[in-house]
């Protein structure tokens, strides 16, 4: 099949610097490629967590959208009510009455992450919080967030406030897409509201190559949450990390997911052209396994587990092969049924390290749904050109259930090859 595409799954890795350790019941992260949507890393990206003060990306969508819309001007006034005035910190201590710019409001939700001037917006723009929480979570599915509900304008605690890593990715690109004029603001370090300055809570922007927005937060439920944009040459990327334990661990970790995300968009062109000079054509499973090899040899760092709250993500190559498919082999039927009615495997990657492997087979299993529910998930030891490697299979598998596990993630651009018994 002229254009056959593969992937194949790298773990890149090295341990973040500190002790604590994500705790995996808030934990989620989210990496991917803004410019093709290639998604990079995703570890519990569909696992529901409390936004925290991601919330106010889609508070400032609404207000954005508002602006566009000439229903306000960034020059405008808005006043503090009583009820956005009792809001709990973070805040501007803002008292009913109280005035201040619709552009200040902007920078106050960005920069300070004001819970009071969330409700202040919201009361603009909705007459109450909730009806403005209506607002945004009918927006948030017409944006594609399709797991996200929103109950304040905020973040603040409340149970029925939840979203996705994922969600939050959407809902970042959403604001860069949409609102591409407002970005300097995500970018600002401080601003200043009746003579008192106030410092972002981004540590991202101005200390990270590249990183230009968007917004950070945190409620006890949630932990340190952060959704950010780096940009660096034509290379463009959105990270989410939520869950964190601690402030410095959030942005030690997104910065690290980052860092390896570039390096490895930097060392796609190494890969494809390893790939080129496997000539002859071999077959799929023994070519996935020499890619392997490559890739090992290449400048990274040892592989562990992919997505453990430690790793750094593993990146989805996708490599292009116009020779066309492999000659069809005749096979004996008499052969044909005794091996359709074996046990085979479906091999979803190789890697130089056995944890890695084990990883990805989690990560497939829960793409899967049903299919693999029952299969059982095996890591095989090889070596190949003085190199140890593990294969990643799904044993226990009957004929027809390997073939339309592999077609089903070939539709989504993911590596994997149905094995006949004693393959």
């Amino acid at each position: 099949m002229r254009g056959w595409v593969f992937a194949l799954a790298v773990a890149l890795a090295a341990l973040l610097n500190g002790q604590a350790d994500a705790d995996t019941r808030r934990y989620a992260a989210f990496v991917a490629d803004s410019n093709t949507g290639e998604i990079l890393h995703s570890r519990l990206a569909d696992a529901r967590r409390y936004p925290a003060s991601l919330t106010k990306m889609m508070t400032l969508y609404l207000l954005f959208e508002a602006i566009e819309q000439g229903e306000l001007d960034l020059a405008d006034t808005l006043t503090a009510s009583r009820i956005a005035a009792s809001q709990q910190p973070s805040n501007l201590n803002l008292s009913a009455g109280d005035t201040l710019s619709v552009e200040t409001a902007i920078r106050a939700l960005i920069i300070k992450s004001a819970n009071d001037v969330a409700v202040i917006v919201a009361e603009e723009l909705a007459g109450t919080e909730r009806a403005f929480a209506v607002e945004m979570t009918a927006r948030a599915r017409e944006l594609g967030l399709s797991n996200t509900t929103f109950r304040n304008a905020s973040g603040l605690p409340n149970s029925r406030q939840v979203t996705t890593a994922r969600d939050m990715a959407r809902l970042t690109l959403a604001l860069r897409r949409d609102f591409p004029q407002y970005m300097p603001y995500f970018a600002e370090r401080s601003f200043t509201y009746n003579n008192r300055t106030y410092r972002s809570h981004n540590n991202l922007v101005g200390r990270v190559d590249g990183v230009d927005g968007m917004k950070t937060g945190y409620i006890r439920a949630s932990g340190f949450n952060i959704a950010t944009t780096a940009q660096r040459g034509d290379r463009s990327l959105v990270a989410v990390v939520m869950g964190g334990p601690t402030a410095a661990y959030r942005d030690s970790h997104a910065e690290q997911l980052l860092e390896a995300a570039f390096r490895s968009l930097n060392n796609r062109e190494a890969l494809i052209m390893a790939a080129q000079t496997l000539s002859p054509r071999l077959n799929p499973i023994r070519e996935q396994d020499l890619l392997a090899t490559h890739i090992a040899s290449l400048d990274l760092a040892q592989p562990v587990a992919q997505g453990d709250g430690e790793s750094l993500p593993a990146l989805r190559v996708e490599i292009s092969d116009d020779l066309g498919p492999p000659p069809a082999i005749e096979r004996n039927p008499e052969t044909v049924a005794r091996t359709n009615a074996g046990s085979w495997s479906v091999q979803v990657g190789a890697y130089a390290d056995a944890a890695a492997a084990q990883a990805r087979l989690e990560t497939i299993r829960d793409m899967s749904g049903d299919r693999l529910a029952n299969a059982a998930l095996a890591t095989p030891r090889f070596a190949t050109n003085g190199r140890v490697l593990y294969r990643a299979r799904f044993t226990g598998v009957d004929a027809a259930n390997a073939r339309r596990v592999c077609a089903q993630l070939a539709a989504v651009n993911e590596s994997c090859f149905a094995v006949a018994p004693g393959g």
